[in-house]
Formats: structure tokens, sequence, C-alpha cells
């Protein structure tokens, strides 16, 4: 796997470019439904301390925002299964932790990018997957939802850590589409979750970055797809 991170930094007179390369992997899907556009989310929080040097020659930390990860133009986000319980035409929400009245509570970030490493902005991102028993609602739109990114590409969803059921381990379906593009269908994985190995389904290329917060975990991931 590659990545692509581009970091500009300056302090006084003196003015340090980096690059350095990285990205997750990835492919193309199905189709997705969709209704009215809704934003997407807040931008991926926590800043990253850097150190550079002044005129004076003393190091001078400098904090840049997050940068977006972005893969090379062959590294498109994997493409996986749809699976028996996609149900088209979800309703425009990224609240989908309302849905239910338990669950561990859970929100996934990220954003929608270009090979070329650009923001997608209105790009469709549909999600849906289980409880936290492991059970689908397949007669309704139960932790089921779509949303549009903003103009950065970034979207935001609130729900609950999926449970497991026979044969799969955790994820989370998600379908995302570029304006006019052609649309990828896959799934987030969890790090370190004990039935990864025992998944057929399951590729490590698709495992969210994940964090503890006061307010329950959070997944980030980028998808790279084509426009």
């Amino acid at each position: 796997m590659s990545r692509r991170r581009l970091i500009g930094a300056g302090a006084g007179v003196a003015v340090a470019a980096v690059l350095a390369a990285c990205s997750r992997g990835t492919g193309a899907g199905t189709e997705a439904g969709g209704q009215a556009p809704t934003t997407g989310g807040a931008p991926p929080t926590g800043d990253r301390p850097v150190t550079t040097e002044t005129a004076g020659g003393q190091a001078s930390p400098t904090t840049l925002a997050p940068t977006p990860e972005c893969a090379d133009a062959d590294d498109l986000t994997v493409a996986q299964t749809e699976g028996p319980y996609f149900t088209p035409n979800s309703p425009a929400k990224t609240n989908l932790y309302a849905d239910v009245n338990s669950g561990a509570r859970l929100v996934v970030t990220g954003a929608v990018l270009t090979t070329s490493c650009q923001p997608v902005g209105r790009a469709l991102v549909d999600m849906w997957q289980a409880d936290g028993d492991g059970t689908y609602d397949n007669s309704g739109y139960r932790l089921r939802g779509h949303a549009f990114t903003d103009a950065q590409g970034r979207y935001r969803f609130e729900t609950v850590v999926p449970g497991l059921y026979p044969g799969r381990t955790r994820h989370i379906h998600v379908k995302v589409q570029a304006p006019n593009g052609p649309v990828l269908t896959t799934q987030l994985y969890f790090p370190g979750d004990a039935r990864n190995a025992s998944d057929g389904i399951y590729n490590r290329a698709l495992e969210m970055t994940m964090s503890d917060t006061p307010a329950g975990r959070q997944g980030e991931y980028d998808f790279v797809v084509r426009t």
C-alpha cells in the first residue's frame, strides 16, 4: 500500500514542504439509492504538531491542520460484495444512533477523494449495518441512511458498533458515488477484532482507524473513487 500526503509549513522566513507517501486499498461497485441532499459532516479532528527551523536556527513548533490521505491512480478503494441485506432508497439521515436504544456509540468520519487526491464534493455516501445484536432491519430503515459530502469531500455518520452474527466479523456496508461517477460498494472493518481472521470477506485494507473519545468510539476512513 502507498500513501501520499502533501504538507506545507512555514515559520519566519523559512518555508518547508514535505512530501510523504501512504494509502488504503480499493475498487468499484453497483448502484445506490438516494434522496434529498444533506451535508456530510464535520472536518476530521486533531491537528499535527510539526517542528520547523526558524531563521535563527531555533526549532519552532508549527501546528498543521490534518491533510486527507489519498492513493496512487491504481489504488482505488477495494470493492466488496453488497451482501443480501441492502435496501435501496435509504433516507437522508446521518444520525443512525437515534434509530436504536442500545449499543455502543460510534462516529464514522472521513473523506471521499479522487485518485489525484482532490476532495469530491457532493459525493453520495450510503451506509447500512446490523445493530448491536447483529440484526439487520430488512423491513424498514433502522440503521440505514445516506448523506452527501461537503465541499471538502468530508462525511460523518453517528451510529453504533455492529454486533456479530454467524459467519461474519463486525462490519459496516457502504456505497460511495462521486457525482455522475460509478458506484463503489464496499465494507468497513474494525482492527483487532477476533473474528477478522475467520471471515472470508474481510480485507485489512478496509479497516477503519479507530480511537476512543469521551462520547464513544470513533472510526475514520477515506474512500478513493473514480469520478
